[in-house]
């Protein structure tokens, strides 16, 4: 959906609804892909305030993404409120709002680029994921292994039968 900032602006009305459903393509986010499983929805309202364009929004849909602990997929759902300013005039340059350049304000960048800065850094599949095993590979969420998971420091190997040898 694009909307054009002048006009916008200059009507007497100065407000407009937003109901609008758009496919978001695939994506890369610090090395991993993410896969919309749903049509992004968006539903607010664009208003101005003389210069400056104000968008207020809802925005829902669904992503798989990889867990950052099993590597598993799952599904992740985006339920945000976003809040932007905009404006075509460079001379508001420094009133905290984005400068549209060709006056054309194109809803799904904005909305696009906002579900990216609300994805967590570690992503994961549930908030107690085991992950998967550092010896033979399995994620331990699903199964059990037998291999030695004992976590020692090899610099501190050399304590380890400390209390075993204590003379009383």
């Amino acid at each position: 959906m694009k909307i054009r900032v002048s006009d916008l602006i200059s009507r007497k009305e100065r407000s407009k609804k937003i109901d609008y459903k758009f496919e978001i393509p695939k994506f890369e986010f610090e090395g991993d892909v993410i896969t919309p499983v749903s049509k992004c929805e968006v539903s607010g309202v664009i208003t101005s305030d003389k210069d400056i364009v104000i968008m207020k929004a809802k925005v829902t849909c669904t992503l798989e993404m990889n867990c950052s602990r099993c590597l598993d997929t799952f599904i992740y759902p985006i339920d945000i409120d976003i809040e932007e300013r905009f404006a075509n005039n460079n001379s508001l340059e420094n009133e905290d709002v984005i400068i549209v350049l060709d006056d054309i304000l194109d809803i799904a960048q904005v909305v696009e680029s906002n579900i990216i800065s609300s994805l967590p850094i570690q992503r994961l599949c549930k908030s107690d994921c085991k992950g998967l095993c550092q010896e033979c590979g399995a994620n331990l969420n699903k199964e059990s292994c037998s291999c030695n998971n004992d976590d020692v420091d090899i610099r501190f190997d050399v304590l380890k039968g400390f209390f075993d040898n204590k003379e009383v």
